[in-house]
């Protein structure tokens, strides 16, 4: 276990170990005499060593849970984090139609879009991304745990049937900046650059949502963006200055300003959709 180093060392150890037995860690528990076979210990010490390394324990275990559902992961997307949690629980409370559209921009895993899905079974609800491998392994969540999500590939909104409207746009897009120091620590060394990097401030990707949004929108319809603990008053600007209505920052379980929303411009109305 000192090998494996972190902050939960045994935990990951247990884990790792009915990974590579598929036994549960509680068999384990119940009867610790029991021995596993020549091929499982190596299947074993091999994850061990790459945990050593660094590598995520959710791309070792090949799942993450996110809002209590179980979701395949991989190394071509982010891995869900708890506070992306408070995107969802915001976007329950919003005053939508009871069939409302809903499209969650970069899915990733799509756990964002099955969480609401599994919570909101009226809703109709979409998913996009840019990365194929993204979009087969959302897919293949949406299969497994019996959420019905459109999953389709997508540049942001580049490839979106024209006459889409939605009542919410909803993303955890790349927001850190290319200079950022955490990139070289911890999990996100080993996640797609792509999906956490956003130009010199990180906040291209906002910016291109931000000014796009609204002709993908019905009238009264919200954009919600997660963004860096520090970005919250530029987030707010960059909103505003656009005309969105109603632009609101909320913290996330640590306390730090995490996500913005916004209410549609009121002049954007009949503007023709951006490709």
């Amino acid at each position: 276990m000192a090998k494996i180093g972190g902050d939960s060392p045994k935990l990951d150890a247990e884990l790792l170990l009915a990974r590579a037995t598929g036994l549960t860690r509680t068999s384990f528990i119940t009867w610790p005499e029991r021995e596993i076979s020549e091929a499982q210990a190596q299947d074993f010490q091999a994850l061990v060593d790459q945990r050593a390394e660094g590598q995520p324990i959710a791309y070792l275990l090949g799942e993450q849970e996110f809002w209590s559902l179980p979701l395949k992961v991989s190394p071509t997307t982010l891995i869900p984090r708890p506070d992306t949690e408070c995107l969802v629980e915001t976007a329950l409370d919003l005053a939508l139609p009871a069939d409302a559209r809903v499209l969650d921009l970069g899915t990733g895993t799509g756990a964002i879009a099955l969480a609401l899905a599994s919570e909101r079974r009226q809703w109709q609800i979409m998913a996009t991304d840019r990365v194929a491998e993204a979009v087969e392994l959302a897919r293949q969540n949406s299969e497994r745990l019996g959420l019905p999500v459109s999953v389709l590939q997508s540049d942001w909104f580049a490839q979106l049937p024209p006459e889409s409207r939605f009542d919410l746009l909803i993303s955890n897009p790349p927001y850190i900046p290319a200079s950022d120091r955490h990139l070289g620590e911890g999990d996100v060394r080993f996640e797609p650059t792509s999906a956490l990097v956003s130009g010199d401030d990180g906040l291209d990707d906002i910016r291109t949502l931000i000014q796009n949004a609204p002709g993908w929108l019905t009238d009264n319809g919200w954009l919600m963006l997660e963004h860096g603990y520090d970005q919250g008053e530029a987030v707010r600007k960059l909103f505003s200055a656009a005309g969105w209505r109603a632009v609101e920052t909320r913290r996330d379980y640590g306390g730090n300003e995490r996500l913005t929303l916004a209410m549609k411009p009121a002049d954007n109305g009949t503007e023709a959709n951006p490709c």
